[in-house]
């Protein structure tokens, strides 16, 4: 049953006739597969109903059906009238409240018509919920809730975790609330469900074995990953080793080494000396004839840091985890051909007499040959192991997955689907909440893939956690986080007002490109709306979604003075594009090239089981004879291949409803022309820099970073991706 409840006059609208779709059998040819389209009259009097704003639906039949549009064909003096669904309708008994849909007329709650206001204030409140009770997968409320529910204490104290969020120990961005019972000892428990099985169901009879000849037969049960795809050695080559840093699965951690040697940030009280042991007389040598600090002085040293971040739980890891590692820094030299030479890795533990008494450090310089070649490829392991450990739990979970999060929950519960920044930011929210809800059944819980597959195991979280402390929302803005990273400097007359101090830095070149594209499609967009910083500041609904992302989305972060102060144009516009950067490219760089360079598990091992061989003991006498047998038996068992690799394909695929950068679900998805040509303008933008990636990939000579010796092209910012492991792609929204 649907009826129109808008009226030129009245504070709630005078509700039309209701009409009724009384045969569920449609002969219409559907638009799409497995859609059908459906015909509905209605008597309609233009004199006393005006023009619809809204329309309330009612579910009479026993099953849910999904609503994805309606169109009003020829309503007096106005022609077609959209509303955008895109919604489960449950039968309306499950409903305290009626569904109801708006129009795709966008309006700031100051120019909401008055027959509208009271439906849109009341269907916030509905989203709102009151805070109470087990909500059922029918019930429409976004509400937070701390990281109480990755833990399973009633199977035992292995399983305990601490809870996420709402303390200065472990501070977390929040999650949705779902109103579960806790488990008798306290906590929650998600029961185990859908990506579990389609984890299990994808993997081979026969596992995948790591040969480092890459000719064994069993590389065929999986699709072969890039990285091995046109050269079976090249992936271990140092040039590789520093070019995945640049253009990887995981190019968002290199810096640029302002002091030698590095120094560390750990309190020295609690941990003693950190600093690194690296000396000139090691790396010096191999400098292309300049010193150190002359090579500092002319951007020419970098380092992969891994130290601080492991070190303080490197104790409990190798204690209690089935695992023995290191943690880890990487020296690296910027040739004049643009590619980075690795100079040094420096592997470290906490001191055997305590932490107070700071680290045990050993320094691995760079051979081909020989046991000191097989050593050199083991350091290198160990850098990939703790390099594969923070991309999944922090550069990927931690600041794509669960820092956007709230502001899913924040929108949807304080910006009315009829605002013009919940129509901007929508997209780029689609099965978020969905995505992480599976996340923390089976994958981040305790016992889950990531403990079992991944070196800190059951402090996999807990190191989450503490890295969030650090987190800032300005600088998760690209040009923010190259400046901070040293990577790049402030340039007035540069294109992007920064300049890169590695040119040939495929992650930031593209990335660049496509943050400045969907920063003049924001600016466009909310000038359109916003005329003046006066209307951002009066807009009630901007102000309060704003207040309580910061206050309890991002809730142990509330004090934090960069928050921007939402009183401007520019501070919205801003917050809107790092906001759509993080949900789309960030995300889309770093997850979906974990198939292609992490489908070969010797290329980015995910633990190691032993320390690096010393003269005298069994390993180092078997390294003379079998390198790579040694190599194997340290770095991951069978089982962590069998479910991680299976885990990796699975979430590298893209699916064959994504919706890429550019794509909206609808042309409709709103009435006003300015912002629609404006993104056409977005998507012709985004068209040119596919154009450019291509022929930058294209040109191997000025671009050495861009494919490599693996020859992988650099396609993880691209905008337009295809079905499956395509390696290219920029979804709109952080969706698996």
């Amino acid at each position: 049953m649907l009826s129109f409840p808008f009226a030129a006059n009245g504070l709630e609208g005078k509700r039309s006739n209701p009409a009724y779709l009384e045969n569920w059998i449609t002969n219409t040819t559907p638009i799409i597969a497995g859609e059908t389209t459906f015909s509905i009259t209605f008597d309609w009097d233009d004199d006393e109903f005006g023009v619809p704003g809204a329309f309330i639906i009612k579910n009479l039949h026993i099953n849910e059906l999904f609503l994805k549009s309606l169109t009003l064909e020829d309503v007096p003096n106005h022609g077609k009238i959209h509303f955008i669904c895109n919604s489960w309708v449950y039968p309306a008994s499950k409903y305290k409240s009626d569904r109801i849909f708006f129009a795709n007329q966008a309006y700031l709650p100051s120019e909401t018509p008055e027959s509208s206001r009271k439906y849109r204030e009341d269907e916030l409140v509905t989203l709102r919920g009151d805070g109470t009770g087990k909500l059922e997968e029918w019930d429409r409320v976004y509400d937070y809730a701390y990281y109480n529910d990755l833990g399973d204490p009633d199977k035992g104290n292995e399983y305990a975790r601490p809870v996420l969020g709402g303390s200065s120990e472990y501070p977390y961005p929040r999650r949705g609330r779902t109103g579960r019972e806790p488990t008798k000892t306290g906590g929650f428990k998600l029961p185990r469900g859908p990506l579990l099985k389609a984890i299990t169901d994808s993997i081979p009879l026969e596992i995948l074995k790591p040969n480092l000849q890459t000719d064994d037969e069993d590389l065929l049960k999986y699709p072969i990953p890039q990285v091995i795809h046109e050269d079976k050695s090249a992936w271990r080559t140092d040039e590789e080793f520093g070019r995945e840093m640049l253009a990887g699965v995981h190019p968002v951690i290199i810096s640029r080494l302002q002091e030698f040697p590095p120094k560390s940030k750990l309190d020295p009280n609690i941990y003693g000396n950190q600093d690194s042991t690296i000396t000139r007389d090691q790396i010096e040598d191999e400098l292309d004839g300049l010193t150190i600090d002359e090579s500092i002085k002319t951007n020419k040293l970098f380092v992969l840091n891994h130290h601080d971040i492991i070190m303080p739980f490197l104790r409990r890891i190798n204690t209690a985890a089935n695992t023995k590692t290191y943690a880890s820094r990487t020296l690296l030299f910027l040739q004049d051909n643009g590619t980075l030479k690795p100079l040094a890795i420096e592997l470290s533990l906490p001191h055997p007499d305590g932490d107070q008494f700071g680290t045990v450090s050993k320094v691995y310089t760079p051979f081909e040959h020989g046991v000191e070649g097989s050593i050199w490829q083991l350091a290198k392991a160990y850098v990939a192991v703790n390099d594969t450990g923070i991309h999944a739990l922090i550069s990927h979970w931690l600041n794509t997955h669960a820092v956007i999060e709230p502001f899913v929950i924040a929108t949807n519960r304080q910006l009315s689907v009829l605002h013009p920044i919940h129509k901007l930011l929508l997209p780029h929210f689609r099965d978020t909440m969905n995505i992480n809800a599976l996340a923390r059944q089976v994958l981040i819980n305790s016992g889950g893939i990531i403990e079992l597959t991944l070196f800190p195991a059951k402090y996999s979280m807990e190191m989450s956690a503490v890295v969030y402390k650090d987190w800032i929302f300005p600088e998760q803005a690209l040009p923010a986080d190259l400046i901070k990273r040293g990577v790049a400097i402030e340039d007035s007359s540069s294109q992007h007002g920064i300049r890169l101090l590695i040119q040939d830095y495929p992650y930031a070149v593209d990335g660049l490109e496509i943050r400045s594209a969907i920063k003049s499609w924001v600016a466009v967009y909310c000038n359109f709306y916003y005329k003046s910083d006066d209307v951002v500041q009066k807009d009630t609904e901007l102000q309060c979604w704003w207040k309580e992302l910061r206050e309890e989305g991002h809730g142990d972060k509330k004090d934090e003075p960069w928050w921007p102060k939402m009183q401007t144009r520019q501070e919205l516009i801003d917050s809107c594009t790092t906001t759509m950067w993080i949900a789309s490219a960030l995300h889309a760089a770093v997850n979906f090239g974990l198939y292609p360079y992490g489908g070969f598990l010797p290329n980015r091992p995910t633990l190691s089981r032993s320390f690096m061989p010393e003269p005298g003991n069994a390993e180092y006498e078997e390294l003379k004879t079998n390198p790579d047998k040694v190599f194997l038996k340290t770095i991951t068992p069978q089982l962590q291949p069998l479910l991680g690799i299976s885990l990796i394909e699975l979430l590298s695929r893209h699916a064959s409803d994504t919706l890429y950068l550019g794509q909206r679900d609808s042309p409709e998805w709103t009435k006003d022309q300015e912002p629609l040509l404006a993104f056409e303008r977005f998507r012709k933008k985004l068209s040119d820099i596919e154009d450019r990636i291509m022929q930058m990939n294209g040109d191997h000579q000025k671009w050495k970073n861009r494919s490599g010796p693996v020859k992988i092209p650099y396609s993880l910012l691209f905008p337009t991706g295809e079905e499956g492991l395509a390696g290219k792609g920029i979804p709109n929204s952080v969706s698996i």
